[in-house]
């Protein structure tokens, strides 16, 4: 089970997850949040660190020319929409990079209804918790809600996972809906302060999830 880390502002730490081999580090560029990666980090700063990890960009209704400044300026390989991006705008961003859209879910949402206008516009989905304003809320998603669905593209999986879950994560990869999970999403229930990650934790998760106890 592949492993993304969002919600980074410090290179050190970036780098700490390479070496420990977190698929993904995820840097938000929504003003409005605590975690904004401008405000802490220089794209030259990443771009030079040579990384094997891959870096996802997680942008709110941010414009077409926007997205491709930071994609350019921070070196990404993918970014992920939080917003209320159409289709097309996804169409057009995945000519260049690849494209994951999110979706906010509440507990009766018609998922296949609600995903089904960017089937083929997007690479990827993400299913968070829904909540007030856009961004992760840190809220346990019910992930129950997706059982019924029928998820024909590869899905991050996102919304208050913990340490803790990784017990249900795994019973929830055996569902039938699972079998296009692609990855985990994981942001403040790993943190000491906004954007700062306690390595410790993450550790453990990683050696819950790719070094299983036999």
């Amino acid at each position: 089970m592949r492993v993304k880390v969002c919600g980074m502002t410090e290179l050190d730490q970036v780098k700490q997850l390479d070496a420990l081999g977190v698929d993904f580090a995820g840097f938000i560029f929504y003003p409005k949040s605590p975690r904004y990666v401008v405000r802490h980090l220089a794209g030259e700063q990443l771009r030079k660190a040579k990384l094997r990890i891959g870096k996802v960009g997680v942008f709110v209704n941010a414009s077409y020319d926007e997205v491709m400044k930071q994609v350019d300026a921070y070196g990404l390989d993918m970014v992920q929409l939080h917003g209320d991006e159409t289709p097309r705008f996804c169409e057009q961003l995945a000519n260049y990079i690849t494209v994951v859209k999110v979706f906010r879910l509440g507990e009766n949402d018609p998922i296949d209804w609600l995903v089904r206008p960017y089937q083929d516009s997007c690479d990827m989905f993400l299913f968070d918790t829904e909540g007030v304003g856009y961004g992760g809320t840190g809220k346990k998603f019910n992930w129950d809600t997706l059982k019924p669905a029928h998820i024909d593209k590869l899905f991050f999986l996102s919304g208050g996972i913990e340490a803790a879950d990784v017990e249900k994560l795994k019973e929830f990869a055996r569902e039938p809906v699972a079998r296009k999970l692609f990855a985990i999403d994981v942001n403040s229930k790993f943190e000491t302060s906004p954007g700062v990650k306690d390595m410790k934790k993450v550790r453990a998760l990683l050696d819950n999830i790719k070094n299983p106890k036999v």
